[in-house]
């Protein structure tokens, strides 16, 4: 067993000597007349001298801006923080910007399409043939374009031809639920969608028609719907009268650059909304605005993951998911990302694998959830790939455990950092992740990232270390939303994230931080077990049992009853040829309790054949013990934004028998 803390990866000089955040740090020295001996005092400068830190990231990312900025922060408050007043710039600007004869933008490759580099002229010619078009369509600046697309080219292209217009992007994947688009697209009145008739999975065909139907009809603000023939290329029956083929949509004479106008749109114009993950109620809709992430991306692709023009970086995600936005948004700085459309593990379960051979990845990205299904098949790339580009793998979605990161160093290569990272939706970007000046330990993401003053706070507010707290950040980021749209007086924006601590950002999730500097995301703080007044994090929990050869999955919950009263029922999923018999139940309270207390034992422990997880690999526990608490299940959860909805039944059934816990 992997001992948590353990030393895993320690760069070389020659690494830290090439590294992009050295040569930052060198350059904020000679600016700034300081010495910084290490990580910890540029990140103490970078919060506290906030100002000063993101004007250097501005100037260190050449960000254009077509009339001047007064000042860097007019207000710290937040909500409400005003960044670059008086900047005017497009986040699609940005990326085309890249644009060079004979060079790569990116990779695509799917179930249904082979593997093929897109070039950057065709991808530029593309954007701006489709941005005149939606212009010609009376598209302009705050009118929202969406797409019910997978993770292909043609969602890339519409993404930026949006975008470069001032209009607001928003996507949603394809096997989302009917429902689920619904709850996100009604939201925020779509006036085009662009839209495919469905996707292969796993070798299967799904076919989405009669359900893109049904969203068509219920989108009553759609003034124009772009059909692209996707599963059935062949048949071109439009979804709805008055819709275009996509072919004909990009029938149009190619735009010369030099006559293609952006719309320059102040630093905190509506980029993109994004969706919290709608396990429970209505998704929150997340504003982002352009300058925001473009500076945030800035800051991770080039000084945290350590990557330049030209590398290549592959995370697995879907449109859906805000990891989506973080992998096209390497275009920015003319990183070339891989598109995957499909499933991680067909038709082997090393499929992913091939691909990070076949495309030179520099950077690969994935969940924890992936790395269970890689042990369970018993994959080790190292034994069948030749893997000399790879320098980086990025862990995000779900709290990683130290047997997680050692098998990447046991099973692809010893030498390159596997850095876990933290973040959300909230901000599309990190809390905390890599820095590649810095050891790599067991169970451990290695810093909080530049210019993010993330603390653990106790019951009184107050920052503590080697103590778990609650995961704030003190002051404001750039990326931070814009608004949740159609919040009026930013109530439900309030209510999200400042109603605990007044003027300090709560995430919601558990944190601890040690006194290297290390961080430890504990699982959300709203999902947290308190047995006795001691809070315990289920990720810990998950860790110990996990880990045993005997156990697939687990979920664990805390009821709390009346007269102070709690319960707290453990569900195991066995692992295959495995029985949850008495003498598994005796080893797994056995195991948390020597390696953590009594309090981490569960009262009960009962078999499921499977455990709920959102579309973007997030056990439910929430929704679980809500709906064990006598929530109805059709407000506890979102079946359309589930990856198996029937995993759900079990629980359901479970609270209808057993409604007086003891």
């Amino acid at each position: 067993m992997v001992k948590e803390g353990e030393l895993m990866w320690k760069p070389d000089a020659r690494w830290i000597e090439r590294a992009n955040l050295t040569a930052f740090t060198r350059r904020i020295e000679a600016e700034h007349g300081l010495k910084l001996r290490d990580y910890s005092e540029l990140w103490h400068w970078s919060v506290d001298h906030l100002e000063d830190f993101w004007e250097a990231i501005w100037k260190y990312a050449e960000v254009e801006s077509t009339a001047p900025y007064e000042c860097v922060l007019r207000s710290r408050e937040m909500p409400g923080a005003d960044w670059f007043p008086g900047a005017r710039l497009n986040y699609a600007r940005h990326v085309l910007r890249r644009e060079r004869e004979q060079a790569t933008a990116m990779i695509s490759v799917g179930e249904l399409r082979p593997l093929r580099r897109v070039p950057w002229t065709e991808l530029a010619r593309d954007v701006r043939i489709a941005a005149t078009r939606l212009r010609q369509l009376g598209v302009g600046p705050g009118d929202r374009v969406v797409g019910y697309l997978p993770n292909i080219p043609e969602a890339m292209v519409v993404m930026l031809a949006a975008t470069s217009i001032g209009a607001i992007w928003s996507a949603s994947s394809p096997d989302f639920g009917t429902r689920s688009v619904l709850d996100r697209f009604s939201q925020i009145e779509p006036k085009v969608i662009f839209c495919v008739d469905g996707y292969r999975y796993k070798g299967k065909d799904f076919d989405r028609r009669a359900d893109l139907g049904q969203i068509l009809d219920q989108l009553k603000s759609l003034q124009q719907v772009i059909h692209l023939p996707y599963l059935f290329p062949d048949d071109e029956t439009l979804p709805t009268p008055g819709a275009m083929l996509w072919r004909d949509f990009m029938d149009h004479p190619p735009v010369p650059r030099e006559e293609f106008e952006f719309a320059e749109v102040p630093f905190g114009h509506p980029l993109w909304i994004l969706y919290s993950s709608g396990t429970t109620g209505l998704p929150k809709a997340i504003v982002h605005g352009h300058g925001g992430i473009i500076l945030e991306q800035m800051k991770l692709g080039r000084l945290h993951l350590d990557l330049n023009a030209g590398d290549v970086m592959f995370f697995y995600t879907t449109t859906g998911w805000m990891m989506w936005n973080f992998l096209v948004s390497s275009l920015l700085m003319g990183i070339i990302p891989v598109l995957y459309d499909g499933h991680p593990a067909h038709p082997e379960p090393d499929a992913l694998w091939r691909i990070v051979a076949d495309t030179g990845t520099c950077l690969f990205g994935a969940s924890p959830t992936y790395v269970q299904m890689l042990e369970q098949a018993r994959v080790v790339p190292k034994d069948k790939f030749d893997l000399p580009a790879l320098r980086h793998v990025m862990l995000a979605g779900s709290p990683v455990t130290a047997e997680c990161m050692k098998w990447f160093y046991n099973n692809v290569k010893a030498d390159f950092l596997v850095g876990p990272g933290s973040g959300g939706t909230d901000i599309c970007s990190g809390f905390m992740g890599a820095a590649p000046t810095l050891p790599v330990y067991a169970g451990e993401i290695q810093a909080r990232h530049l210019g993010v003053d993330a603390q653990a706070f106790n019951d009184a507010a107050q920052p503590v270390v080697d103590e778990v707290g609650e995961l704030v950040i003190r002051k404001p980021m750039p990326s931070m939303p814009v608004c949740f749209w159609n919040d009026p007086g930013n109530v439900r924006y309030r209510e999200t994230y400042f109603a605990e601590f007044p003027g300090v950002w709560r995430q919601g999730d558990f944190f601890r931080l040690n006194s290297r500097g290390g961080c430890f995301v504990l699982g959300r703080s709203d999902a947290t077990l308190n047995r006795f007044g001691i809070r315990i994090g289920t990720a810990e929990i998950y860790r110990c049992v996990q880990n045993l050869p005997e156990v697939e999955d687990a979920l664990i919950v805390n009821l709390d009853l009346p007269g102070g009263r709690f319960f707290m029922p453990m569900f195991v999923k066995p692992a295959p040829g495995a029985v949850l018999d008495d003498a598994l139940k005796e080893k797994i309270c056995a195991r948390l309790k020597s390696d953590y207390s009594p309090r981490h034992v569960p009262d009960r422990i009962y078999e499921v054949t499977a455990i709920p997880y959102t579309l973007t690999g997030k056990k439910m526990e929430v929704p679980v013990r809500r709906i064990l608490m006598g929530m109805a299940p059709e407000k506890a959860a979102n079946r359309g934004a589930m990856a198996d909805p029937a995993a759900l039944d079990y629980f359901i059934h479970f609270a209808e028998k057993k409604r007086d816990y003891s």
